[in-house]
């Protein structure tokens, strides 16, 4: 889904980077884990607009915690400075996904032009099946 929403950039100072140290399979350090980052982004205390962190803290994501934070974990390129760049991307994804208001649905309903246009074609079509019926002499 290509969104074209006016793209908000998120600051480094509204970030905070946290580098990960687990352990791998069998308790060993593993340099591809031990390079993970933790990005934590407060969405309350962010500079973005008031109904741009709504529709945010509206999402149902597991990432967004109850006090408004989201949390991103990258971990899968060996290099940090890769982990925290997908997880700036995913993040500044994330945060562009929600710049547009959701698109308004159209009514339902059928409009009452559209009752009418139904209703002639059914008859028209019940007028040539009579039609076809009779024998012309």
């Amino acid at each position: 889904m290509e969104n074209n929403a006016p793209s908000t950039p998120i600051a480094d100072t509204e970030v905070e980077m946290t580098a990960v140290r687990s352990q791998g399979a069998g308790g060993q350090n593993v340099n591809k884990v031990s390079s993970a980052i933790h990005l934590r982004f407060d969405i309350g205390n962010s500079s973005l607009s008031e109904d741009h962190k709504a529709r945010l803290l509206a999402l149902s994501d597991q990432r967004i915690t109850r006090d408004g934070v989201l949390v991103i974990k990258a971990q899968t390129h060996r290099s940090q400075d890769m982990n925290r760049a997908e997880a700036m991307g995913r993040l500044q994804e994330l945060v562009d996904s929600v710049a547009l208001p959701p698109r308004v649905r159209r009514p339902t309903k059928p409009t009452q032009a559209s009752k009418r246009r139904r209703l002639d074609a059914k008859n028209l079509r019940s007028q040539v099946k009579v039609l076809r019926g009779r024998v012309s002499e």
